[in-house]
């Protein structure tokens, strides 16, 4: 824990695109009103605006609050003084989490759900995570042979297979023990054969299935000399999440909860103990049992999008990490709805829309597409890594 106090504690750059994210951030908390928004205001925009691209930024509540949970081994914050804190926070409030739901938490060591794709095994957390969207999306066009990577049959096909992956994730995720489907179900190869035949020539609109509002996520990827291999990935989903930080202790609590259905008939409807459908998805390619690397993208509902992207890229078309992520993507919206990037090639989007696809440009500089990061290891066990262009990341070695 002692990097990330120290830069709580002596201050750190605040980069362009976090500084932008901030922003924006900012711009929305304001829109919120009540005294149990004052609080984000204090931990992280005391001077009464968001820090600018450059700035030395210090965040000492933070440097506290990460000082007690490396001294406690994260006790404090389930059971002791940061619990209480947030307790009292939320009870001041109205709200419902108490110090009894903090004490009880544990977290869940989970067995990854997996697929073959062309000799290498594509890997993903399983549900309440929506990884297997880009599970079925992969199975679905794996049945097919690609003959290059900037042609409308590819694109046609990427994104009708996206679509029809998250017509079944949106339908069917949820808390793994409430799932009425079997994971193995859908990932099948009968049913990939099944939902395959429903891509034609032309764009259709998918049911049920409607794609929800982008995510703020962190992804890392980290892998050593020894074999050992990390990806990593958090988020309070919507930029700071809720809008709601535990006074002193500049702890924000995320909006997951957001993604939980009020339809008491739907399989991820909101009820106590239960966790809502989640978005981030850490992945991880393998081949004959032996660990290529880890990959991801962060972005909310984009990143199964991503995940097919980075994967075709780069065993499909045989791209280095970094031309992986380089390239421009697309990302479905919902019904006949695709976004594209600025850098988009003209010629495919022009005949996307020949195929019945409402395609919409995004501008220059569009946060919306993701940003991800890859580390792939070589036969000859060299490392190389890829950073994402649309993010402040970059490969670090030493």
């Amino acid at each position: 824990m002692r990097p990330a106090i120290e830069y709580a504690e002596q201050g750190f750059p605040v980069s362009p695109v976090v500084g932008d994210l901030w922003r924006a951030a900012f711009n929305t908390c304001r829109e919120f009103h009540g005294e149990a928004f004052r609080h984000w205001f204090e931990a992280f925009a005391p001077q009464g605006r968001a820090p600018v691209a450059g700035e030395m930024w210090r965040l000492p509540e933070q440097a506290a609050t990460l000082t007690a949970i490396a001294e406690t081994n994260a006790e404090v914050f389930y059971r002791g003084d940061l619990a209480e804190k947030t307790a009292f926070f939320f009870r001041s409030h109205g709200g419902y989490l108490t110090a009894e739901d903090l004490s009880a938490f544990n977290p869940d060591w989970v067995e990854p759900v997996s697929i073959d794709y062309r000799g290498y095994r594509i890997w993903e957390i399983p549900p309440n995570g929506h990884g297997i969207v880009a599970l079925m999306a992969l199975n679905i066009l794996k049945g097919y042979e690609f003959h290059g990577k900037d042609s409308v049959e590819t694109c046609h096909r990427q994104i009708e297979a996206v679509k029809l992956a998250f017509a079944d994730g949106l339908e069917h995720i949820a808390d793994i023990g409430r799932m009425r489907v079997d994971v193995a179900d859908l990932l099948s190869g009968g049913y990939a054969a099944d939902r395959r035949c429903l891509i034609g020539h032309r764009a259709v609109t998918p049911l049920p299935g409607k794609s929800p509002s982008r995510g703020g996520t962190v992804y890392l990827a980290s892998a050593d000399g020894e074999g050992n291999v990390v990806s990593y990935i958090q988020s309070n989903y919507e930029g700071f999440g809720s809008g709601m930080v535990v006074p002193g202790t500049g702890i924000a609590m995320h909006n997951r909860g957001v993604c939980f259905s009020s339809d008491p008939k739907h399989v991820n409807f909101l009820e106590p103990g239960k966790r809502p459908y989640h978005t981030i998805i850490p992945g991880f390619l393998t081949k004959d049992g032996e660990p290529i690397g880890p990959f991801g993208v962060m972005g909310g509902f984009m990143q199964p999008q991503g995940h097919v992207m980075v994967v075709m890229n780069s065993i499909d078309f045989g791209l280095n990490p970094q031309a992986a992520l380089d390239a421009p993507r697309f990302r479905w919206r919902g019904g006949k709805t695709v976004d594209i990037e600025a850098a988009f090639p003209e010629h495919l989007a022009e005949a996307l829309v020949r195929r019945g696809h409402d395609v919409k440009r995004g501008e220059v500089g569009d946060r919306d597409f993701g940003r991800g990061q890859i580390i792939w290891r070589t036969g000859s066990g060299v490392l190389a890594g890829g950073s994402e262009p649309r993010a402040d990341g970059q490969i670090a070695a030493c």
